[in-house]
């Protein structure tokens, strides 16, 4: 059995890979991504405490599918917004969004 420290180990890399992604990219879709990437972690954390501290229950496998359901719902809005925003502008560099101030 794998301990649950490489888990942690593993969930806490990738959540500084999405945080570095979202802190250092320009690109609105790759920071999309990135934030994929943290909830991912999240999700990595949730089943491994939930397997660790009740292996019989599932209740750390069904917050990771809500979880992951409103990724998914987030996702398909921040595309929308983005692809919106391409038409309008022909970019998706983060530095020339100033179409939401006033």
């Amino acid at each position: 059995m794998i301990p649950l420290s490489y888990y942690l180990i593993l969930s806490g890399v990738l959540f500084a890979i999405g945080m570095a992604g979202v802190l250092l990219r320009r690109n609105a879709v790759a920071v999309l991504l990135s934030v994929e990437i943290m909830l991912n972690s999240a999700n990595l954390n949730l089943v491994a405490f939930s397997r660790y501290i009740a292996p019989e229950q599932a209740s750390g496998q069904m917050f990771a599918l809500f979880v992951m359901a409103i990724g998914a719902a987030e996702v398909a809005v921040g595309l929308a917004l983005i692809l919106m925003i391409y038409r309008n502008m022909q970019s998706v560099n983060l530095d020339q969004f100033n179409i939401f101030k006033w």
